[in-house]
């Protein structure tokens, strides 16, 4: 994928937000803590990192699944914490959400016709037999047929029912679309089908995604900007090319070295970057950098500062001491002392 062009308007901004679950008996779970990162119109930014990092959290609480415990959500310049009547239902038209798992996102007691068209029914845009051809029409679009409208979820493959996801989402014209991880519960030759599929509803429509996925591979080749998450902090943003090109984390560096590369001799010859040690609970984080107990290129002043997010070459953040001169020298200091 080619460099992206420096974008300019911000469909959504992601300002300081955290989602802590209160799991009794003074457990709290930081699921996302502190994450801050735009996205442009028309691009599509992928967040990537391992089960239980936080993307899927941070996703549903943009859209309102979940409330933000702190931070600020703006969606087209507005704040989406105290929408109410108008505002939340045109929000809720204009930010729609595909579903991981395309067996457990549909109702089955409900038509293929019916499911499609429930956005078009809350918000009063189609009825009777204009109703059916949006129906119709949606179905075309996402590659599948009008005998298809009258049957039920259970019918469907799974590559089909993430279709009808797609389809459903679509209904009411969004402009923001978060895709959580709608690959991932499908065989490999289908995923590129509906990947494929989004980039060209993407190019005809005008669409913006967040596309949250732990397959870097794919992640490289539907988005324009890529951000690492781990353990609920974002460790490090930049163009798709230039993460895979220069990763500057330590954890990015190792995410990418597993990623296969389709090519015998290179494959044999590269350096796979192996990650000691389990992922820690976020009921109780390490202090500091998080990633410090499995990185190795830990510093004594990782676990002493949480790392600050800055952007440390044109449009390429990142959270790492190993980037700030103010911890290299407080790293230096303390080795001369030692010695």
């Amino acid at each position: 994928m080619s460099v992206a062009e420096p974008k300019v308007e911000k469909i959504l901004e992601v300002k300081k937000v955290k989602k802590h679950f209160n799991m009794g008996r003074n457990q709290v779970v930081q699921a996302v803590d502190n994450i801050s990162f735009d996205v442009y119109k028309g691009e599509t930014l992928g967040l990537v990192g391992e089960s239980g990092c936080g993307k899927s959290t941070i996703g549903r609480t943009i859209i309102n699944l979940y409330e933000a415990t702190d931070g600020e959500i703006r969606f087209k310049g507005q704040s989406t914490k105290d929408l109410k009547g108008k505002s939340r239902k045109d929000f809720n038209r204009e930010m729609q959400m595909i579903f991981q798992d395309p067996y457990a996102s549909l109702n089955p007691r409900m038509t293929v016709a019916d499911i499609i068209a429930e956005g078009l029914d809350i918000h009063g845009l189609a009825k009777g037999e204009k109703r059916r051809r949006r129906v119709v029409e949606l179905l075309k679009t996402v590659g599948l047929n009008e005998e298809h409208a009258d049957r039920f979820p259970h019918e469907f493959s799974g590559g089909q029912r993430q279709r009808i996801g797609i389809a459903r989402a679509l209904a009411v014209d969004p402009d923001f679309i978060i895709a959580d991880e709608p690959i991932s519960a499908l065989d490999v030759s289908i995923q590129a089908q509906v990947v494929n599929l989004m980039k060209k509803l993407q190019r005809e429509k005008g669409l913006t995604y967040l596309f949250i996925a732990h397959d870097l591979s794919m992640v490289k080749y539907i988005s324009d900007r890529i951000g690492v998450m781990y353990l609920g902090n974002l460790v490090e943003l930049a163009d798709s090319q230039e993460l895979y090109d220069n990763p500057l984390h330590p954890y990015t560096e190792a995410l990418l070295s597993a990623v296969p590369i389709p090519d015998p001799d290179m494959e044999g010859k590269r350096e796979r970057i192996i990650l000691k040690g389990d992922v820690p609970s976020p009921i109780n984080p390490p202090s500091g950098c998080r990633f410090r107990t499995r990185c190795p290129k830990a510093m004594d002043i990782c676990a002493q500062e949480v790392p600050t997010w800055q952007e440390v070459r044109p449009m390429h953040w990142v959270s790492c001491h190993l980037y700030q001169e103010e911890s290299i020298k407080k790293e230096e200091a303390n080795k001369n002392q030692s010695n």
